[in-house]
């Protein structure tokens, strides 16, 4: 595999052909320069062009090529704290635009996908949040009520309503998510670049920056290719994947792995009654599972893996473990697929926004949820880029490295190894 060649993958096999993006051969200038082809950069590029701006968008290896293209597939409008939670941090007036721009960002997804035409089997028929223990199904209502009255669509699911939705009487209750859905998300990455590209905007793979200089009223980017970009804004878009490229941005996240496995197509009755409705699924535990179908039948099954890539299927066992105690009825499964890729953790469980010199925007950090939230985060930071002064939702932090950093690797195991017991406690 070259070294910018996409990992194997469900998505990678399924996906529609990528767009051209050589990389980038000849100096150029730019208004904005993106530094990373995922659902931030690619959102933000489009929005941008759409205005006028010229875009420059440089990516390492191919669009898609870490989370973006290997995610779960699943579009989320949530946090991992509930509205309540974040107006008591934040306080209302800096919480509920925050509230409303993350309740948004499902609608920003689907809108795109119809406006531009992209190939990426949107499913658009809610989230189900499910709980294995009865004591917390009341807290999963109440998430839901939180979002109801914020105009959100969900229903309260009990025992009963969350078998028939599922075909498995696992989960003791949960609640609907009416405005999340489920996209083949390398499909959609590769259309936001065809978006994009055809307001004009720039964009090349195969294209590392190595350097970051401040020159008067510009940015000067330097490549691995030779070439290089001077432009009067930058934005860093690598999330998971963020490297050394500016000092201390690395060591304010944890790159966790996910990993994730697809069965060979289902057919039969047993399988058609598991996610009749095209509903994705997740398990409210800390350590939580999400699975889906796709659009050939399919079940995918995702959560959490060790630190290290995966080096064979054994490392997997725990996800067709999981998958074929939920659903025995399946009987023994075969799995077509294993990859996995490295979500950004952030301390506080919030997306990041840094603006550490003039013309620098940083945003990363979506714990998970990216799909809907960073599409959202591309489209408010083109916003900002474009108007200084203009209303943005997100909060904006300085540059805080995790203390410690480079045990990383330890803090991730810890980690697990803490939640997994909690959550059997539990």
């Amino acid at each position: 595999m070259s070294a910018g060649a996409l990992p194997p993958s469900l998505w990678a096999a399924t996906a529609p052909p990528a767009p051209p993006t050589p990389p980038l051969a000849e100096s150029r200038r730019a208004d904005v320069l993106i530094i990373g082809g995922g659902f931030t950069g690619l959102s933000a590029a489009l929005h941008l062009a759409e205005a006028g701006a010229q875009v420059c968008v440089l990516e390492a290896h191919e669009p898609g090529w870490g989370a973006s293209g290997r995610n779960g597939g699943q579009v989320n409008p949530t946090l991992k704290h509930d509205p309540d939670e974040l107006v008591r941090i934040f306080g209302a007036e800096r919480a509920e635009p925050l509230i409303d721009a993350v309740s948004r960002s499902a609608d920003l997804v689907f809108e795109l996908i119809a406006r531009h035409g992209i190939d990426c089997q949107p499913v658009r028929n809610g989230w189900l949040q499910l709980s294995y223990s009865e004591k917390d199904v009341a807290g999963l209502h109440a998430r839901a009520a939180q979002w109801a009255r914020r105009g959100a669509k969900t229903e309260p699911l009990d025992r009963a309503a969350v078998a028939a939705r599922l075909g498995t009487d696992t989960f003791a209750g949960g609640w609907l998510d009416g405005r999340a859905g489920g996209i083949q998300p390398l499909a959609y990455t590769r259309g936001l670049v065809r978006a994009a590209q055809s307001l004009g905007a720039a964009v090349h793979g195969g294209t590392e920056v190595t350097a970051l200089e401040r020159r008067g009223s510009h940015w000067h980017a330097s490549t691995a290719t030779g070439a290089s970009v001077t432009a009067g804004q930058v934005l860093i878009a690598t999330n998971g994947y963020t490297g050394a490229l500016w000092p201390g941005l690395k060591r304010t996240v944890l790159a966790a792995n996910s990993f994730i496995v697809a069965t060979e197509p289902l057919k039969g009755a047993a399988a058609d009654a598991i996610l009749p409705r095209g509903e994705t699924a997740s398990t409210s535990q800390r350590l939580l599972l999400y699975f889906r179908k796709d659009a050939q039948g399919r079940l995918l099954m995702g959560g959490r893996g060790h630190f290290a890539d995966p080096a064979g299927p054994a490392d997997f066992a725990h996800l067709e473990r999981s998958l074929e105690l939920l659903f025995p009825q399946l009987g023994p499964l075969r799995y077509e697929y294993r990859w996995a890729g490295r979500i950004a953790v952030t301390r506080d469980f919030m997306p990041h926004v840094h603006t550490p010199a003039p013309g620098m925007t940083i945003a990363l950090g979506y714990n998970g949820r990216g799909i809907a939230l960073a599409t959202s985060m591309g489209r408010h930071v083109a916003a900002r880029m474009l108007e200084a002064g203009a209303d943005f939702p997100y909060p904006v932090s300085p540059i805080r490295p995790i203390p410690l950093h480079g045990l990383q690797r330890f803090y991730i195991a810890g980690g697990v190894a803490w939640y997994s017991l909690l959550d059997r406690l539990a």
